[in-house]
């Protein structure tokens, strides 16, 4: 979860490990509670770092990125997307016949987004920040991400001050939840 190093090595990071949980689920022979297990792992990695996004890497992408704000509107409606099915699939029984169909659309928009980031975005930030900013915006991922909630929260408002309110709480209630459950410990 937090890897260290600048803004997009941190980030890049995470796009691997979720790509590598992605194989994990390809690979299944069938569902179950491994199944469930595995997709709530995806899905804490991607709310947490999703929320961190959210907070510091577009608004930073707005002030220093021409044409920053479109380029941040657009993923976080991609965010809003993928939310949207992290929340079907935490109400959908891992042996439903439409756990498949989710998460081939979790893995297909997912994949898209990561590599719209790293083909076009993060090469964008690298140019228009420095070292330190990068390695600034770095820490605040980390550190965003150790706060944030595990669990989607679609109808939370996607602005960088909303979530800066709301996502500490919301993370707290959520690892509190998970702890009781054992969520996310395999």
């Amino acid at each position: 979860m937090g890897h260290g190093g600048n803004v997009i090595d941190e980030l890049t990071t995470d796009h691997r490990e979720v790509e590598r949980m992605f194989g994990r689920i390809q690979a299944m022979s069938g569902g179950g509670q491994e199944l469930r297990d595995l997709v709530d792992e995806v899905t804490i990695e991607l709310v947490r770092h999703s929320v961190a996004e959210e907070q510091y890497l577009y608004p930073a992408v707005r002030e220093h990125v021409e044409g920053g704000a479109r380029l941040a509107d657009k993923e976080i409606e991609e965010h809003n997307r993928v939310e949207k099915l992290l929340k079907e699939l935490e109400k959908t029984r891992a042996d439903d016949p439409e756990m498949t169909s989710l998460l081939r659309r979790l893995m297909d928009e997912v994949a898209a987004h990561l590599q719209d980031e790293e083909n076009n975005l993060f090469p964008m930030l690298r140019q228009a920040c420095t070292p330190e900013q990068l390695n600034d915006l770095g820490d605040k991922i980390r550190r965003a991400k150790a706060m944030a909630p595990t669990r989607p929260h679609p109808s939370t408002p996607s602005t960088p001050m909303a979530s800066k309110l709301l996502a500490p709480g919301a993370g707290l209630v959520d690892r509190a939840r998970d702890f009781v459950t054992g969520r996310g410990k395999s």
